[in-house]
């Protein structure tokens, strides 16, 4: 089992809210996560024919029979659902932590929850494991082995090819059709790989969809859906009126690098060492592990990327609140003369006081007043 951050977080939320909406992609760890957190409370499955049946009857004589404690995971299935937890909370109002919905399908739970529970719920996203939390697991695997194989718990510990491919038939042959979204599995399953291919460059939505057959519209709905299901990340630019000429387009990147990896057809740390990938693949590996922390410590924070039209770049800016921090992300050693010279130039655009350029190598070092160099074990620790 992998200890989780989230933990302290959904102990607070049960502790100020009647009911908590756990979000993440399919088999992230939700139902490990919630059961471990909340072990007296009653759990049911509503991918269950038989619960969702009994739910779809009367979901709110269920609840009521139940009783305080619920845990409901897969809660989209039955959208009725929603408006029944609805009313058990307002004949109780007082009572918190009563209810623990858990779902993959973000779009359905969160309109459920926009519509039925609004003021009710607090609403939590679960991510991947993070590098620290893969290391602290029985047993705890290393930041290598979460890169390659990605921050799915049985995908880490088990065959991460197989167990990629069966995830992904399933999401796209199975989950998509019952979230009630229209997209060809075939059709997605290209766009995830084009996608892998162009992983951590600038999105053009118009240029992908010409090669995929689709108008720039419809290849926009599709990403849409891929984001929504937490399987792709669209990175937006940070803009401000600095007088330069800056990218507008978001770069875009697969959010786990193990589907990242499986679909570039990369199984061994050795293969994926002779990739031309490995540099947009290490990228978006450490931007991934930053921003799944930092959900954690700074809730309300945004993520951002810099680049001039001139092409100098600054691969994470995270803004939090008055303060923004700069992180440039290098595969080999980060300390060479021109990564610093463009991390500092960048700073002030970005009205940055902190500079981190974050590598493989080991160690923390001050490389300038306001920049310091970092290996991934030091930011596993949580340094940045």
């Amino acid at each position: 089992m992998f200890p989780r951050a989230a933990a302290a977080a959904l102990r607070a939320a049960a502790a100020s809210f009647p009911v908590v909406v756990v979000l993440g992609a399919r088999q992230v760890g939700k139902t490990t996560l919630a059961r471990a957190v909340f072990p007296r409370h009653h759990y049911l499955d509503l991918e269950d024919p038989n619960t969702a049946e009994r739910f779809r009857q009367d979901a709110r004589f269920v609840l009521d029979a139940v009783g305080e404690r619920l845990i409901l995971d897969e809660a989209q299935a039955v959208p009725s659902v929603f408006a029944a937890l609805r009313g058990a909370v307002d004949a109780q109002r007082a009572r918190r932590g009563r209810f623990v919905v858990l779902g993959s399908a973000q779009p359905a739970l969160v309109r459920g929850v926009s519509e039925s529970l609004a003021g009710r719920a607090a609403v939590i996203e679960l991510d991947p494991l993070t590098a620290s939390e893969a290391a602290a697991g029985s047993p705890g695997a290393p930041w290598q082995a979460v890169w390659l194989k990605g921050g799915f718990p049985d995908a880490l510990r088990g065959d991460a090819r197989m167990w990629w491919e069966s995830y992904l038939r399933l999401v796209l042959e199975r989950d998509l059709p019952q979230y009630g979204v229209r997209a060809d599995p075939l059709f997605m399953r290209r766009l995830l790989t084009m996608l892998a291919h162009q992983h951590g460059g600038l999105l053009n939505a118009s240029a992908l969809g010409s090669s995929l057959g689709v108008s720039y519209h419809t290849l926009l709905r599709h990403l849409d859906v891929l984001e929504s299901i937490h399987l792709v990340r669209r990175l937006p630019p940070y803009f401000r009126n600095v007088g330069k000429r800056l990218t507008k387009a978001p770069k875009v990147y697969l959010r786990d690098s193990g589907m990242l990896h499986h679909l570039l057809n990369i199984s061994t740390a050795q293969e994926l060492a002779d990739h031309p990938a490995r540099g947009a693949s290490w990228e978006g590996f450490v931007i991934e592990d930053v921003l799944r922390r930092e959900r954690i410590a700074h809730p309300g924070g945004l993520a951002y990327f810099w680049r001039t039209a001139a092409g100098a770049e600054v691969d994470l800016v995270l803004e939090r609140g008055n303060e923004r921090v700069a992180i440039e992300i290098k595969a080999g050693r980060g300390d060479d003369a021109r990564a610093v010279r463009t991390l500092r130039d960048a700073m002030p655009d970005v009205d940055a006081r902190r500079g981190w350029i974050v590598d493989q190598v080991q160690g923390i070092e001050r490389v300038s007043a306001e920049i310091a160099r970092a290996g991934f074990a030091a930011v596993v620790d949580g340094t940045p």
